[in-house]
């Protein structure tokens, strides 16, 4: 067929009438105008947000360079505290800032030695490691080093792993190294190299640096440069993978997420590619303008800052973006303007062209007369095509894997016409069993399922059906049955039959119930975990809202937990825990909520609580349970439990809100000497915000010389004279005056920072207490307090006799107070070590004796000398009969076991005349003095003061 379609087509284009074309120009000027004010609007604001983010990322990098600089610093702690640091302590002191801080390569401590000092030194090296010698680096290889005048040797390596090679390293032949360590020595402060190529790690993060702290020699003077240059016996380093540290940094507040702004960092005050750290994405450029769609020129920002006395610095720049990211407004409105100038340009067209259109009409049914003969042939052959499309459908859904059905439109039981191969495997059932049978036959008698509710629906309106249904085979075996059923209809549009599809996914759903298990519930103790906890707190709070009723939410932290898992490992503490919340579970109702949420801390939600003394009676069942004793591994446990009660709607009408002032109420209970509950009020907000500042302060207050010791002396009561003192540490806060002990002693344990103090106060301790032994007061006696976390170091005896040794004070005159609940939390642990203290000659007393739960037969097999009456018994003894009792048959106990008393918090002297009846030893408290510093101890010393005699 030759039609003269071209000449029409240019006829039609020729007659556009002239005001379809203005109307088209004017709507497409409108447009242009509206499209370039919205872009401009949305270019300032991608600006704007520009400069926001890349603010946020020269903070935190800054902030997390700092923090991984800090831990150089605590690890210098080390050193200023001790006199001397084992290099057993290193590895113990270090070993959790590794596993902390992953971008860490290895802590070395460099120590200087003289010429003269070498040869002693190899020889006591050797002793540990055989073939040891003081090496160099000669072409890259390590030699023994030559003799000099000077070497700074890589004494301590951690992690040794890796790094074995360095150990012994003489690092004074490099320049750069010499360097910073003689800046960092004149300083006293942390000085940080130029960037390096590590020995290990992949070929993007091999760029590392190294940061230096001085170590000083004890006591000696630092108040000027020649003074710290004389002094300077070493120093701590640290080096880091520059890459992973600010990978680490980012990704911590997910700021390297897909299509942020490029990153890159360099090792320079100003942009140096040879000093190049880290980048994310492409070379620092600006976001450039090329096109009437993209985005307008963004400047790159920059911001310098200083690592350890060195410059760094730090470009953003916008990430590639397509064109029309952040414009889509300005696009909306470009594309719906020049399809509406389109529209009415073609409405006018159309009015214009009517005759035309007319004209084209009768071709084209010109057309289709041509064309109706060709269509009738591609009929038939199509016909043909079909039957063969049939045939070729059949024998697929013959050979399908999944189950067809095939059922007649006739209610009411739409019986089966056709079944396939597959339904026959999975159901079990014949053919001739099932044909002209209604489906129901799989469901049993198991009908009142959701699913069989669609289908009925589904079929009396004729439409697509879906659900997930159970199913039952021939044997009575179950199924989970994912089915699909739609319509048939014939060519006038009414439906004749419908076809299903079913599929098997019992094992899809048995997988998904365990996911689901394992998503709500604790892996250790079968509790519920953190998700399923905070739905059912909100579902809680929503119905206490309702029926205005009251909601208990109680955070449970165990106390000495960690005990547990440090002297019998993680499955004993994995034991402890499955006990615990069986307990736990045993005292709560069966609409409670017992949750687990991390390490040692439960969560209980208490609703239908009427009122504050049913709260009261759950949690003394609660707090009593927990107390009972425990087997685990053969040995008996006592463990207690501090709690945080806050209610729903006075203390917070939000899951988040509850949670979080039970927590805090928790901690109060901690600090109020644990094994209690608390109620949350508004003040302990404060508290614990200033309890934030404290630990803060407290990182530093070794550091700044900030605390001090002082001594209340213990008095024999059979002479009247001073034979020893306590040593009680107190904090001179710069903000807050004196600090009380028990406002930091226990944010000291938590922290750990219990260790390096504990080990200054017995430090400090002994040298007076020899300095007043020299200053002709006698064979005093000072008494130190161990803290549990001190009690738990394999190195605790080796500490305790190198302070003695460096002192010079005698054993017998040094007396180590621990608490009874300390001794008893692991007795086995605590027989052992206090029987290598008994072999050191140091003596043992018992604080706080009677407050406790010790068993008399354990108080036998346990090397002790002195025990402490608690001052709660001292302080009734002449009124109360039932304390009075006490105190003398603790006195009588004491001497049957050969054992002295000291009886603490004495105020009157009808206490005195009580103890001194009762042939108590010695005594302590206000009466005599209270706590001084050392320097009025010494004046009391030389006084002579004591005791008025007898009556």
């Amino acid at each position: 067929m030759a039609i003269a379609e071209p000449a029409h087509a240019e006829r039609r284009f020729a007659s556009i009438p002239c005001a379809a074309l203005l109307a088209l120009a004017a709507g497409l000027a409108a447009v242009a105008f509206l499209f370039i004010t919205v872009r401009d609007l949305e270019q300032k604001a991608q600006a704007t947000d520009f400069r926001q983010q890349a603010n946020v990322r020269a903070m935190r990098l800054e902030q997390g360079i700092g923090e991984a600089v800090n831990s150089l610093i605590v690890l210098n702690q080390l050193f200023v505290t001790n006199e001397t640091v084992s290099r057993e302590q290193f590895r113990v002191f270090t070993e959790p800032l590794v596993r902390r801080h992953p971008y860490i390569q290895a802590f070395n401590f460099h120590r200087i030695l003289s010429a003269g000092e070498r040869a002693a030194y190899e020889a006591e090296m050797r002793q540990r490691f055989p073939a040891f010698a003081v090496i160099e680096l000669a072409a890259g290889r390590p030699v023994r080093a030559r003799q000099k005048e000077r070497y700074i040797v890589v004494h301590y390596l951690e992690p040794m792993q890796g790094n074995e090679a360095a150990l012994g390293l003489d690092v004074s032949g490099s320049a750069n190294l010499q360097r910073i360590m003689q800046q960092s020595a004149e300083t006293g402060r942390p000085v940080a190299s130029a960037l390096f190529q590590l020995a290990q790690g992949n070929e993007d993060a091999r760029h590392g640096f190294e940061v230096v702290m001085p170590v000083y020699r004890k006591g000696m003077a630092l108040n000027s440069v020649q003074a710290r240059r004389a002094a300077w016996i070493g120093d701590t380093a640290v080096i880091f993978s520059a890459r992973k540290l600010i990978e680490k940094t980012f990704a911590s507040d997910g700021l390297l997420k897909e299509g942020s702004p490029d990153v890159s960092v360099y090792a320079a005050s100003a942009p140096d590619e040879a000093q190049l750290v880290f980048r994310k994405g492409g070379a620092p450029a600006a976001q450039q303008a090329s096109g009437w769609l993209t985005s307008a020129r963004i400047e790159p920002f920059t911001h310098s800052f200083m690592v350890a006395g060195k410059p760094w610095h730090i470009v953003v720049s916008p990430s590639i973006q397509p064109p029309a990211v952040g414009q889509y407004g300005s696009i909306y409105v470009l594309i719906g303007g020049i399809l509406f100038s389109l529209l009415g340009a073609a409405y006018i067209h159309s009015l214009a062209t009517r005759e035309q259109r007319v004209r084209r009409l009768v071709d084209e049914r010109t057309r289709e007369a041509h064309l109706a003969n060709q269509m009738l042939r591609e009929d038939i052959a199509a016909r043909e095509r079909l039957e063969k499309d049939l045939e070729l459908r059949n024998r697929a859904i013959e050979a399908s894997p999944n189950a067809v059905i095939i059922t007649s439109a006739k209610p009411p039981n739409y019986p089966i016409e056709y079944v396939n191969p597959a339904f026959l495997r999975m159901t079990g059932y014949d053919e001739k069993e099932i044909l002209g049978k209604s489906m129901r036959l799989l469901m049993g008698t198991d009908s009142r399922q959701p699913g069989i509710a669609e289908f009925k629906s589904a079929t009396i309106e004729q439409r697509p059906g879906h659900a997930v249904i159970r199913s039952y085979r021939k044997d009575g075996t179950m199924f989970w049955n994912d089915l699909y059923t739609s319509p048939v209809r014939d060519a006038s549009g009414k439906v004749t039959h419908f076809v299903a599809a079913q599929y098997d996914i019992t094992e899809m759903k048995r997988y998904e119930a365990e996911l689901e298990k394992r998503a709500n519930q604790d892996t250790v103790t079968g509790l519920a975990n953190r998700n399923l906890l905070r739905d059912r707190l909100t579902q809680a709070l929503a119905f206490a809202a309702r029926y205005m009723h009251q909601v208990w939410v109680v955070h449970l932290d165990l106390d000495r937990f960690k005990f547990i898992n440090d002297t019998l490992g993680l499955s004993a503490g994995d034991e402890l825990l499955r006990q615990v919340a069986a307990r736990l579970e045993g005292c709560t109702r069966d609409t409670d909520t017992v949750a687990r949420l991390a390490a040692d801390e439960f969560v209980l939600v208490l609703p239908e609580r009427s009122n504050e003394s049913t709260a009261i009676h759950s949690m003394q069942r609660i707090m009593e349970a927990v107390a009972k004793p425990y087997i685990i591994e053969g040995h008996e446990f006592f463990m207690t439990t501090s709690a945080g009660m806050a209610v729903y709607p006075s203390d917070g009408e939000d899951a988040e809100t509850l949670m979080k002032h039970a927590d805090i109420a928790m901690y109060r209970a901690k600090e109020t000497g644990r094994n209690n509950y608390q109620f949350y009020t508004p003040a302990m907000n404060e508290r614990t915000l200033e309890r934030l500042r404290l630990e803060g302060d407290l990182r530093l207050a070794l550091e700044h010389r900030q605390f001090e010791l002082h001594y209340q002396p213990q008095v024999d009561l059979h002479t009247g004279r001073v034979h020893g003192m306590e040593a009680l540490v107190r904090w001179q806060h710069p903000t807050y005056g004196m600090v009380a002990p028990g406002r930091f002693i226990g944010l000291a344990e938590e922290t750990g920072l219990i260790v390096p103090l504990g080990a200054w106060v017995m430090r400090t301790a002994c040298m007076q207490a020899k300095a007043w032994q020299d200053a002709g007061h006698g064979e005093l006696r000072v008494a130190v307090n161990l803290s549990a976390r001190q009690f738990g170091q394999k190195d605790l005896v080796s500490s305790i006799e190198a302070i003695l040794g460096d002192s010079g004070l005698a054993p017998r005159c040094l007396e180590i107070e621990l608490t009874e609940s300390m001794i008893m939390t692991d007795v086995e642990h605590a027989i052992g070590v206090l029987r290598d203290l008994a072999k050191l000659g140091v003596q043992i007393s018992v604080d706080d004796f009677g407050t406790g739960y010790s068993s008399l037969s354990y108080l036998k097999r346990l090397p002790i000398d002195v025990l402490k009456i608690d001052q709660s018994f001292v302080r009734d003894i002449s009124i109360d009969p039932d304390d009075a009792a006490i105190v003398a048959t603790i006195i009588s106990l004491a001497h049957s076991l050969r054992l002295q008393v000291i009886a603490e918090g004495v105020e009157t002297a009808g206490q005195l005349e009580f103890l001194r009846s009762h042939g108590c030893d010695a005594m302590q408290g206000y009466y005599f003095s209270k706590p001084v510093p050392a320097a009025q101890f010494g004046e009391l010393l030389r006084e002579g003061k004591r005791l008025p005699a007898a009556a």
